[in-house]
């Protein structure tokens, strides 16, 4: 799949955008601070209704504009498909083929993109809830079903965490309410960490491949799946330590809680791997996400890489360029051409950003 056409209106320093793109490579070139994030953000939010940003959403409304509007032309090999998303104060609306949705989960889905930014190097070093909001925004673009389990699974933990401290501080006294969302919880944890499972046996031989690639042949990467469930299942643990968690008031077992662990040749390369490695595995992992998403979906998602090749070295570069050339839909920001120019195989369609104004300086289609 590919974005065709996209179209912004009132979209943080943008007033008005309407642009075509290239199904290869468009380079979004200008200086700091004049709207290429923008405006790889806008094609993310169009995918996924929500930012890598921001959690603010007021954030996506211009200055003294009451809504901003996305509106998107996606290209499957089934046909092209319009999209629109509304984000005002009130909230959000998407649309299909000009069909507003009921639920934002019917519409996420419709345009799968791959976010490859600098932040995402720490996606090996960083804290659990780095690779536990990576697991479920991707998976989730993935799998409607785990995009249902986890929007309820949210739901019931706020739910049971309130209901907690109520028990905590004596403002309730009703245990059989706090099982009844036990009971809840459960069912949607189980599902999500089975699919987890699942997903990342996948993912872990799509980047074992490219991991060997990268390193010549010298490391073996695999994933390990961690839980603070041993042998009890997560039914059994909820039910099993209430006291404790009603003098903490919040619930202590999960896949709220749990984390992925990266090894290299069986060692934790977050702790024990040097710099190249953290990043030789963060690298191999975002790219085995184009072939699980094409896997997965029968379609090649959009790639979006923000000001990421000034953070890679020229082998892994030439990689990550291998990777895509002539295969996705890419996006990348940068505020030089010097060093894409010789990286890319195919000259790019280049857009010149400044002011929150878009003009396209080359095309070589």
């Amino acid at each position: 799949m590919y974005l065709d056409h996209l179209q912004l209106t009132d979209y943080r320093n943008y007033a008005r955008l309407d642009v075509d793109f290239s199904s290869g490579v468009n380079v979004l070139l200008g200086e700091n601070a004049q709207g290429k994030t923008n405006l790889l953000e806008a094609i993310y939010v169009l995918a996924l209704t929500k930012s890598h940003r921001t959690h603010n959403e007021k954030d996506f409304i211009r200055w003294q504009a009451d809504f901003a509007k996305i509106t998107g032309l996606v290209q499957k090999s089934s046909g092209k498909v319009p999209l629109e998303l509304v984000i005002s104060k009130k909230g959000k609306k998407a649309k299909i083929n000009h069909l507003e949705q009921a639920k934002l989960s019917q519409y996420v889905g419709q345009l799968n993109v791959i976010l490859f930014a600098p932040e995402d190097l720490s996606l090996v070093k960083g804290a659990p809830s780095v690779r536990r909001r990576f697991i479920d925004m991707e998976f989730g673009q993935m799998s409607p079903k785990y995009l249902y389990n986890i929007s309820q699974y949210k739901t019931v933990l706020r739910q049971r965490n309130q209901y907690l401290k109520q028990l905590k501080y004596k403002q309730a006294t009703d245990r059989v309410f706090l099982e009844v969302l036990s009971d809840q919880l459960a069912e949607y944890g189980s599902s999500i960490i089975q699919q987890r499972l699942d997903f990342l046996a996948k993912l872990e031989g799509w980047a074992q491949v490219l991991h060997h690639d990268i390193s010549k042949g010298r490391e073996l990467l695999t994933f390990e799946y961690v839980s603070q469930l041993k042998e009890n299942s997560l039914q059994q643990a909820l039910h099993a330590d209430v006291a404790h968690e009603i003098e903490q008031g919040t619930t202590l077992v999960g896949p709220h809680r749990d984390d992925v662990r990266f090894l290299v040749n069986g060692k934790n390369v977050q702790t024990f791997g040097s710099q190249g490695q953290q990043r030789t595995t963060a690298l191999s992992v975002k790219l085995a996400e184009i072939d699980l998403m094409k896997e997965q979906t029968g379609e090649y998602p959009v790639l979006l890489l923000d000001d990421v090749l000034s953070e890679l070295d020229d082998m892994r570069q030439t990689h990550l360029l291998k990777a895509i050339q002539n295969k996705v839909q890419t996006f990348l920001t940068t505020t030089s051409l010097s060093g894409v120019a010789k990286t890319m195989i195919e000259a790019p369609r280049v857009f010149q950003i400044a002011h929150g104004e878009l003009q396209q300086t080359t095309d070589t289609e």
